[in-house]
């Protein structure tokens, strides 16, 4: 009897990756190259080719196929809205990759992608519900339920990193513009790129989000500050995810993800935030790390073939 193969693709706005899974969870072939940025037909033939890759060394082709993409398919207008990697925006790209393939294609968000592999077989693969956010150059999450996918009829859920970071002075959201045309946005503040500004908004200078931790652990005082200040928004943000969903646990991706600061803090910051001053709500890093995203969108492939 042949395998079930299932493909997956992270298209990120540097990178774009395959992978090819089997039904028993194990890696089998996995390849990244540079994502053609600003380029959309160079972006459809990039997965077409990584596509064609992986089924070249599965030795079969029309491979169920998911993608995890950095925005949403409308479900008004069936093209790409939300994205940071603004080429993609207004596209039809579900139904351009369904013509440039021959078969169905799942599209959802990288960070839909990143809840899913951790429910499935993660940090959260225990959990009922799992909230992963993806703290990177940007700040999304997606929600699991039941190893299921929350999407919404707006395909919005989990859209955390778009709204206003809580118990924050209006003053501090206005200094921090957001690529959606708000201010203030858990992005601006939470995404190690909002890290780097708050850095330069405090201090001055351009020091990246690992010069910062890396200054911290060798004892600068201005970055160390800085850690103890994105500590403290992060600890804000995750609160008022546990105000509305109480989810089981919390899985991190993303760079800022491998903090290991974050999660000797967090247990004593959340409950001065959480409703009723107790939170028992876990925080972990995502067990499969950058390579979780892809996963989940392969698993994404699964559930769309063999829907519950």
């Amino acid at each position: 009897m042949s395998k079930r193969w299932l493909t997956g693709i992270d298209l990120g706005g540097t990178k774009t990756e395959v992978i090819l899974l089997d039904e028993n969870h194990q890696e089998h072939f996995r390849h990244r190259v540079p994502t053609p940025a600003g380029d959309y037909q160079a972006t459809l033939a990039t997965i077409k080719s990584l596509i064609e890759r992986a089924e070249q060394h599965a030795s079969q082709r029309g491979l169920p196929v998911g993608i995890g993409i950095p925005g949403t398919v409308s479900g008004v207008t069936g093209r790409i809205k939300n994205a940071n990697s603004t080429w993609l925006n207004g596209k039809p790209m579900a139904d351009d990759l369904r013509q440039l393939l021959g078969r169905p294609v799942a599209l959802t968000n990288d960070a839909n992608c990143l809840a899913l592999s951790e429910a499935t077989d993660g940090a959260g693969q225990n959990a009922g519900v799992v909230f992963a956010a993806i703290l990177g150059t940007g700040c999304g999450a997606g929600i699991s339920v039941d190893r299921r996918l929350l999407t919404g009829p707006n395909g919005v859920a989990g859209e955390w990193g778009h709204n206003p970071l809580p118990w924050t002075p209006q003053g501090e959201l206005d200094d921090r513009p957001c690529f959606c045309g708000r201010r203030g946005c858990n992005e601006t503040f939470l995404s190690g790129t909002g890290f780097s500004l708050t850095h330069r908004l405090s201090w001055g200078g351009g020091a990246s989000a690992q010069e910062i931790v890396a200054g911290a652990r060798n004892g600068d005082r201005e970055c160390r500050l800085t850690l103890d200040l994105y500590i403290e928004h992060l600890a804000k943000g995750l609160a008022a995810v546990i105000n509305l969903l109480d989810p089981d646990i919390i899985v991190l991706g993303g760079g800022m993800s491998n903090v290991r600061e974050l999660y000797q803090a967090l247990p004593e910051r959340l409950p001065q935030y959480v409703f009723g001053g107790e939170c028992s709500t876990q925080v972990r890093p995502a067990i499969h790390g950058d390579s979780s995203g892809v996963r989940g969108a392969a698993w994404l492939a699964a559930q769309e073939t063999n829907p519950a």
